[in-house]
């Protein structure tokens, strides 16, 4: 049986192999040394231990190195999980309540929270870039970013530096309450930024249906979650008809989407299938991978997220 035109151009640009991309590092953030289901990582002054399943190996400096640690996560005994589990920190020394982390240009106000998050991802150095760069391409109007799942705003405050019109959209208000005061300790008071508190499958077919474009889409959500109004999400179940609405939110021209999970039962090709799903007709380019940060001493690739990146031609 003949194949449709349709199908052969689909399966041609099906990837031939997944990309790996590392996050090296910043002046403000290093990964130290991980292993035996742990990470020592240096935010900006301060260095913490927290728990970490992925890093099955054994770790590389000497004990010594974690014990001076200026802060250990303990989880509540549930085990690690990606998202979080509850604990306390243990301090060897005393602490301020937050502390500045420089990235790409936004400085953001770091703390320690009751579920080993600092309130920076700082892995996702490597996609913001991409992002900046994809905002600058757009010519004839202002760059506008939805960032979906948006939490503290680091993402959303180095597009605004860019000079894009960004739209920032998250379930908690103590979140967007904390990107605000990154935005103003980052002095980006008056950049164009709109602060949104709520569901984002709800905002999204709600810009859907005012006509609504954007050239560059984020979208990083958890595995789980709920709402403001208790909207329930799960990351396999709502993912699907989320991107669908964003493919509409897609601008005619310069318009390019990130797609990251933690979702560990999730694989990097199950994304890259959705995704291309979801842009079928539109021309463009798709990479699809593992996003990983390399340990400083022993250069070791700790995985942190997959990932996939479609640009338009």
């Amino acid at each position: 049986m003949p194949t449709s035109p349709h199908i052969a151009a689909a399966a041609m640009a099906l990837p031939r192999a997944l990309s790996l991309v590392r996050m090296e590092g910043l002046p403000d953030y290093a990964l130290l040394d991980s292993g035996h289901g742990r990470k020592l990582e240096r935010f900006g002054s301060f260095v913490f231990d927290r728990p970490e399943p992925q890093a099955m190996w054994k770790q590389h400096l000497v004990p010594g190195a974690w014990l001076r640690a200026d802060a250990t996560f303990k989880d509540a005994g549930k085990g690690g999980d990606d998202d979080g589990e509850a604990g306390r920190w243990r301090y060897t020394k005393p602490l301020p309540a937050t502390w500045p982390v420089e990235v790409m240009g936004a400085t953001m106000q770091c703390r320690l929270m009751n579920f080993r998050h600092l309130g920076l991802f700082p892995e996702q150095v490597p996609h913001w870039q991409w992002m900046a760069e994809r905002l600058k391409t757009v010519r004839g109007e202002q760059p506008r970013l939805l960032n979906l799942f948006a939490y503290t705003g680091a993402a959303s405050l180095i597009a605004a530096r860019t000079g894009a019109d960004v739209t920032h959209v998250d379930a908690s208000k103590k979140a967007i309450g904390w990107a605000k005061e990154n935005q103003a300790a980052s002095k980006l008071g008056d950049a164009p930024l709109r602060w949104i508190l709520e569901d984002a499958r709800k905002f999204v077919a709600r810009e859907v249906r005012r006509g609504k474009t954007y050239h560059v889409i984020l979208i990083d959500p958890p595995k789980f979650g709920r709402g403001p109004e208790g909207e329930v999400w799960d990351f396999f179940t709502h993912m699907p008809q989320l991107l669908r609405d964003c493919e509409k939110l897609l601008a005619a021209k310069y318009a390019s989407m990130i797609v990251t999970s933690y979702a560990i039962r999730a694989s990097a090709l199950a994304i890259d299938g959705l995704v291309r799903e979801c842009v079928d007709g539109r021309p463009g380019t798709i990479d699809t991978g593992e996003l990983a940060l390399v340990e400083t001493g022993a250069q070791r690739l700790l995985p942190t997220s997959l990932f996939t990146r479609w640009s338009a031609l």
